[in-house]
């Protein structure tokens, strides 16, 4: 069952997504650098364009939107439950680590786009300026200084354990409070963050990986999201 479901995935028909808010996921695989027609050196991330494969078709006359499923990550048979095998069964496949969904217009043909088939990376060509959202690096809980690049207290003259501190939050009497949203110490990252105008540097369809110009959120192993560029 394992073995023919990976024969199946790798075998299964890419097709393209034509609508406005296309896109695609992939791993974030690191950093590195190539080489420009001008002997540049270029800092570049590597996505890995993971096969995502459409799962189900949402329409609006059956779900009330239109919107395609996809898997990506493809799980062995016995990392699977009964519910998961239940749902990807008619694609063959026992389930997913990572599942998601794309919101389609209802103006947008839904043409060849069916369970099984793949999601082509055609759309993305070098040269070309992407979105890129990904979920940030965690940092835990830490203070002002490190969170928001506060100067903190007075290092001489006194100052005893107020080196990193904030000072004063209030305002007297009046207001008597401090206002909501004040840069204060709490959970710092592991939010969604998205990157804009990104320049792809180089598409290789055969082995489905993407280098872009910059740095991407999230740490290595992290889904990225990729999206023609809104502000291009």
């Amino acid at each position: 069952m394992e073995q023919n479901a990976t024969a199946q995935t790798g075998a299964r028909e890419a097709v393209a997504l034509n609508a406005k808010s296309a896109a695609i996921y992939g791993v974030k695989a690191g950093m590195t650098q190539v080489y420009s027609a001008d002997g540049d050196v270029i800092a570049v991330t590597v996505i890995d364009l993971k096969p995502n494969v459409i799962t189900q078709v949402k329409t609006k006359a059956t779900d009330g939107y239109n919107a395609i499923q996809l898997g990506i990550l493809e799980k062995k048979a016995k990392a699977a439950n009964k519910a998961e095998q239940g749902h990807y069964k008619k694609i063959s496949s026992p389930g997913f680590y990572v599942r998601k969904e794309i919101r389609l217009a209802d103006n947008d043909k839904l043409d060849g786009l069916t369970a099984g088939k793949t999601l082509s990376i055609d759309f993305l060509k070098e040269g070309d300026f992407v979105d890129l959202t990904a979920i940030s690096k965690g940092k835990g809980f830490q203070g002002g200084v490190k969170r928001f690049h506060m100067a903190g207290g007075f290092k001489s003259h006194g100052a005893s354990l107020s080196h990193r501190q904030l000072g004063s939050i209030g305002n007297r009497a009046d207001p008597a409070k401090c206002f909501k949203n004040k840069k204060m110490p709490g959970q710092m990252g592991n939010v969604k963050r998205t990157v804009q105008n990104i320049k792809v540097v180089g598409v290789d369809k055969e082995n489905q990986i993407l280098l872009v110009h910059g740095s991407v959120p999230g740490p290595k192993s992290g889904i990225v999201t990729v999206r023609k560029a809104i502000k291009g």
